[in-house]
């Protein structure tokens, strides 16, 4: 599984490029935080695979809140033949504390 950690995210982000976040939180965590993306929450991606709304060969970042549930949903991803799903390791706590320093 490829993993992006979050100085590298935060660069992607700050350098202008685009990418396809897959946000795996709860919807209450999404809408009281994010940073964009789709939201399937990782209980819910089995059954609706079909709702992602990214192609199965475009890059997409896999976050959540500390990395766990968004490695366990890359690997969903990669099982339904997704080729470029990488998780934000850490999750968007990393991504807070990279912010901050």
């Amino acid at each position: 599984m490829f993993q992006i950690d979050a100085k590298q995210f935060n660069e992607l982000l700050q350098n202008g490029t685009t990418v396809n976040i897959l946000d795996v939180r709860e919807p209450i965590e999404y809408h009281s935080f994010n940073i964009g993306g789709q939201n399937i929450p990782v209980n819910k991606l089995q059954k609706g695979i079909e709702n992602i709304s990214y192609n199965k060969t475009d890059g997409i970042i896999v976050i959540c809140s500390a990395g766990i549930r968004s490695e366990a949903a890359c690997e969903i991803l990669e099982a339904n033949g997704f080729k470029n799903a990488v998780n934000l390791k850490g999750g968007l706590i990393a991504l807070q504390r990279e912010k901050n320093q």
